[in-house]
């Protein structure tokens, strides 16, 4: 869902940077062969990812959620030579094209992927992370935020997806709407909490920016 005029959008896609070939052929593939295809990120929010990273030149990077993979490529592209970006994601039926499109990327060896629940795997993993990148399962938005808290240091970056929720944030949550629920709390607690300073983009679902204090 995106929240700017049709045009504008438009206009903005035509002159941002298109993505390597090979994320276009994921882009496709994923739309044609799994569930729930437009949890892609896509080349302009991909580009946007992208360039973040390539801005702050992380050593490491935690994604969670890989989906079909298209964030974490792009992500991936600002990685230092000696960094690593770990993704998780709890489907391992989409390892088949993790592998297939991981293998096409310069910074393939720098990319590992973990299978299973998030919630079980991020306290197994040693921080700091220099860049996080939330967008799973919107249920545990809230957990993965605590959970990540410690792991990212002053100067680092977190990114979370969908805090607009197709817009349903901004009223009252309809009763037994959890998700809705859960990143209204999300949304205001990082602004109490003041451990970041927060930026939110009206980019497709919403998208929080936020820098570590």
């Amino acid at each position: 869902m995106d929240f700017v005029r049709s045009d504008i959008q438009a206009y903005c896609e035509a002159h941002t940077t298109q993505p390597p070939s090979f994320l276009n052929e994921l882009e496709q593939e994923t739309w044609r062969k799994v569930i729930a295809p437009r949890m892609v990120s896509g080349a302009y929010q991909g580009r946007m990812l992208s360039t973040i990273s390539r801005l702050l030149k992380p050593k490491r990077i935690l994604e969670i959620g890989t989906f079909t993979g298209y964030s974490a490529l792009c992500l991936a592209e600002g990685l230092q030579n000696n960094g690593e970006l770990i993704t998780i994601e709890r489907n391992d039926e989409l390892r088949w094209i993790h592998e297939k499109y991981f293998s096409q990327s310069p910074a393939a060896h720098q990319i590992s992927t973990c299978y299973g629940d998030a919630l079980s795997i991020i306290p197994q993993l040693d921080g700091p992370f220099d860049l996080v990148f939330l967008d799973a399962d919107k249920e545990n938005y809230l957990h993965y935020y605590e959970m990540t808290l410690e792991k990212i240091p002053s100067g680092g970056v977190l990114i979370i997806d969908n805090v607009l929720w197709y817009g349903k944030v901004t009223e009252p949550a309809a009763v037994g709407d959890i998700d809705t629920a859960i990143l209204q709390d999300l949304n205001n607690r990082v602004l109490e909490d003041g451990y970041y300073e927060q930026l939110m983009l009206p980019i497709r679902d919403g998208i929080s920016i936020l820098l570590r204090r």
